[in-house]
C-alpha cells in the first residue's frame, strides 16, 4: 500500500500527552484502562466519529483516515499514539510505522492493540483453540490469525464477524433484550465452526459493553479476553523499558478529547463509556 505524500510538517518537540485514537467511541474502553493503570499521564483522545465506522471501509481509506488522525495528534504534541481501534491497527498500523514515521519523525511511536492481545493468549488457552469476535474488516484482514500464529504456531484461530454489535453499542442498545439475539447468534456461529475453542478474544473495543451478554451466551469454561487491561499493561511495560519516551510525556493527570462529530453528542456518549463527564472540542481531519 503506498504511503501518502506529505507536505513538510514541523512537529513540536516539547513534551506532550499520550495520544489515543479510535474511529468512534470504542477506544474509550481502552482509554479507561490506560488511565486506571497510569493516571499520572496526560491523555489526548481523538475520535473520528463523523466518519465512523471504519470496520467496513477499504484498507486504503482506513490507512488515509488513520494517518490524518496520527498526524493531528503529533501536531498537538503527542510523541506516542495508541491506535485504540482494531480496524486501524489491522489495516493501517504497519504502513504508518514503516512508511510514514521515518518521514514525519522517526523518534515518535504509533502502537496498536492487536499485538498486546495476541501476546497474552498463549498463556490463557489450554485447548490451543482460540476464537476471534470482531468487525468484518478486522476478520477479513486476518491480522489476529497472523499475529497469534507468528507467536504461537500451535494455536488454531477461528474468526467470526459481528456486524451488528457496534451499532448496538453506539445506539445504547447493548443492554437491551434486542441485543441478546445478535450476541447469541454470533457466539453460536463461532463455536459451531470450532467446538474446541476455550478462549475468545473480543477484538473490537466496543465489545466490552456487551460483556455481560457475551458471558451469558458463552460456555462457562470459555475464557473471554477483553483487550483494555492487556493493552494498558503492555503500554505500562513499554514505558518502563523506554525511559526516553516516558520523559517526553507530560504528567498532570489530565484528559482532553477531540471529535470530528458534534462535541455535545460526543460528550453524551463518552460519559456512558467512561463513567464521568468530559468536555470535547470539534476538529476537522484532512
Amino acid at each position: 500500500m503506498p504511503s501518502s505524500n506529505h507536505n513538510p510538517i514541523i512537529l513540536p518537540q516539547v513534551s506532550g500527552p499520550i495520544g489515543v485514537f479510535d474511529s468512534g467511541y470504542g477506544g474509550l474502553t481502552i482509554l479507561r484502562e490506560l488511565r486506571a493503570l497510569m493516571p499520572q499521564y496526560d491523555y489526548l483522545y481523538l475520535g473520528d466519529n463523523a466518519r465512523a465506522p471504519y470496520g467496513t471501509r477499504s484498507f486504503d481509506i482506513v490507512y488515509r483516515y488513520t494517518l490524518q488522525a496520527v498526524t493531528t495528534l503529533f501536531e498537538r504534541g503527542c510523541h506516542l499514539v495508541i491506535l485504540a481501534c482494531n480496524t486501524a491497527s489491522a489495516k493501517a498500523l504497519r504502513t504508518i510505522q514503516q512508511n510514514d514515521l521515518p518521514q514525519l519523525d522517526p523518534t515518535r511511536r504509533v502502537l496498536g492493540v492487536i499485538r498486546p492481545t495476541a501476546e497474552v493468549v498463549g498463556n490463557i488457552t489450554k485447548s490451543r483453540h482460540v476464537g476471534i469476535l470482531a468487525t468484518t474488516g478486522t476478520i477479513l484482514s486476518r491480522s489476529y490469525d497472523l499475529e497469534i500464529q507468528k507467536l504461537y504456531p500451535d494455536i488454531a484461530v477461528t474468526g467470526q464477524d459481528c456486524p451488528m454489535w457496534v451499532p448496538l453499542v453506539e445506539n445504547f442498545e447493548f443492554d437491551s433484550p434486542g441485543a441478546d439475539y445478535f450476541v447469541e447468534l454470533r457466539i453460536n456461529q463461532l463455536l459451531k465452526r470450532d467446538p474446541d475453542i476455550d478462549t475468545i478474544i473480543l477484538a473490537c473495543t466496543h465489545y466490552p459493553l456487551l460483556l455481560p451478554k457475551i458471558r451469558h451466551y458463552s460456555p462457562a469454561d470459555v475464557t473471554i479476553i477483553s483487550q483494555g487491561v492487556y493493552v494498558a499493561q503492555s503500554l505500562n511495560a513499554y514505558l518502563a523499558n523506554h525511559a526516553d519516551m516516558a520523559q517526553r510525556i507530560t504528567k498532570n493527570g489530565t484528559l482532553r478529547c477531540l471529535t470530528t462529530e458534534n462535541p455535545n453528542k460526543f460528550c453524551a456518549t463518552a460519559n456512558r463509556f467512561l463513567g464521568h463527564e468530559v468536555k470535547a472540542e470539534n476538529i476537522v481531519l484532512s
